[in-house]
């Protein structure tokens, strides 16, 4: 094990190269030592590699003397549902989410449904690292079992979400973990479904398994032509949704984001809206009209979760589609997001393209840096100094991740690079000018610094 085993999602790398059997059999004797959980749901996506991880995690739990209820093919969403309704310990998703087909990884949920902490994280790695595995008599080794439990999701999403229009939905699971599921709950809200790659297909033949404007080119022209509502789209796990408006448009992420965010913070007054510090600035915008907060935190969905618990937010999301609904459970919920939002465009009788041209539209630019890792730590510590003194009028700044200033007319985030030698500077303004601006003062800046 090189470095640290545990990213911003979990355990996530190139299958049996990276991400083997073996690893996988000592992360699930790992959980069964540090929780001593008595039962763990265990879930895969659809990848060619998921079964053999799954068959490799449970026997390392059985190892511990867990009992693991094998629930198949499941989005994670899920099984972090599913953990928490059927009262296990822990739980064990083994997916790469919306990475492509040669990756997979694992991620570990509570007995609450929420992805393990940095401390449960820790835990796990440090049992690994010193092979310190609890071993059970061959008397006493754990049981697994099979278990079908997705009606228990399907019927809380029809609980939480009645529809009452009939909307043509186009669904395009994209070959994942939401092949089946994703229509039979739309379908069972009232919806007219129209499915595309809905199989169970590792290779992911039909798009990447990341929803983007560019790999769902094909479902906004299938959209466009059957003169469809609303066409959504899933990635490999199904934790993120994207969406195709009525007239064949993608939606942007970020403004779809600010737009729904402003909703929920109508509908709840003084709520808490919980994003991450790479989100537009159109979301406060969009939330403070209805005299709303909004909280970032670092980058990754365990980080958003266990802010809006912390907070008792009423919502939370990443602009990657990746939006948590605490009214049912903590974790990114693809599906669910599709409902609430279909929800949210009758309540306010309009269609997806009107709700999201509402949130404003700022120019975004990106700008990498290169830096000798050794010298990334050095020069993130001095930056915040550094910055704040070129940009003496910036209302206020964040260090959660990187460092985050809040200027008058848009913002600036640097951050180190956690896979290459680079520092990594994104700024978002009010004009494109602005933006360039801003951008150009702070690569100065770090270029200065990384010569020094």
């Amino acid at each position: 094990m090189n470095g640290k085993l545990f990213g911003s999602s979990g355990v996530r790398g190139l299958a049996n190269v990276e991400v083997t059997p073996s690893l996988a059999a000592e992360i699930g004797a790992a959980v069964a030592t540090c929780s001593k959980p008595l039962k763990v749901v265990v879930g895969r996506d659809t990848r060619t590699s998921s079964a053999m991880l799954e068959d490799a995690a449970v026997a390392g739990l059985l190892s511990g003397g867990a009992d693991a209820w094998q629930l198949g093919i499941v989005p994670t969403p899920v099984l972090a549902f599913l953990t928490k309704r059927l009262k296990a310990d822990a739980g064990i998703m083994i997916t790469a989410s919306h990475n492509p087909p040669q990756y997979n990884g694992l991620k570990i949920f509570n007995a609450d449904g929420m992805a393990y902490a940095m401390k449960s994280q820790d835990k796990v790695e440090e049992t690994i690292r010193k092979k310190k595995f609890k071993r059970i008599d061959w008397a006493d080794l754990g049981e697994s079992q099979r278990a079908d439990e997705n009606r228990l999701y399907a019927e809380a999403v029809c609980r939480k979400t009645k529809l009452s229009r009939k909307w043509h939905v186009v669904v395009d699971p994209g070959c994942g973990a939401t092949y089946s599921l994703a229509p039979h709950i739309l379908k069972g809200l009232g919806c007219r479904v129209t499915s595309l790659n809905a199989q169970a297909d590792g290779f992911f033949p039909a798009r990447s398994p990341e929803p983007n404007m560019e790999s769902l080119k094909p479902l906004a022209k299938v959209v466009k032509c059957l003169g469809a509502d609303v066409g959504v789209a899933y990635d490999g796990d199904g934790d993120r949704a994207a969406f195709i408006d009525e007239k064949g448009n993608f939606a942007d992420f970020d403004r779809t984001l600010a737009a729904y965010a402003a909703h929920v913070a109508e509908q709840n007054a003084g709520a808490v809206i919980v994003t991450n510090v790479e989100a537009s600035m159109s979301i406060e915008k969009m939330v403070a009209q209805h005299h709303g907060k909004v909280v970032r935190t670092r980058v990754g969905d365990v980080y958003v979760s266990e802010e809006i618990k912390k907070r008792k937010a009423v919502f939370g999301g990443e602009p990657c589609g990746a939006w948590i609904h605490p009214q049912l459970h903590y974790c990114p919920d693809g599906i669910l997001t599709s409902a609430l939002l279909l929800k949210t465009l009758e309540d306010e009788d309009t269609e997806l393209s009107e709700f999201v041209v509402q949130a404003p539209v700022y120019p975004t630019i990106r700008k990498n840096v290169a830096c000798k890792n050794t010298h990334k730590h050095r020069i993130m510590k001095q930056l915040g100094d550094s910055l704040r003194s070129a940009f003496p009028e910036h209302k206020e700044t964040s260090d959660v991740d990187g460092v985050r200033l809040t200027l008058e007319e848009g913002w600036i985030l640097v951050r180190a690079s956690g896979t290459e030698p680079l520092i990594r500077l994104t700024v978002e303004g009010e004009s494109l000018r602005t933006a360039n601006n801003i951008m150009e003062k702070g690569t100065l800046l770090v270029k200065k610094l990384v010569k020094e």
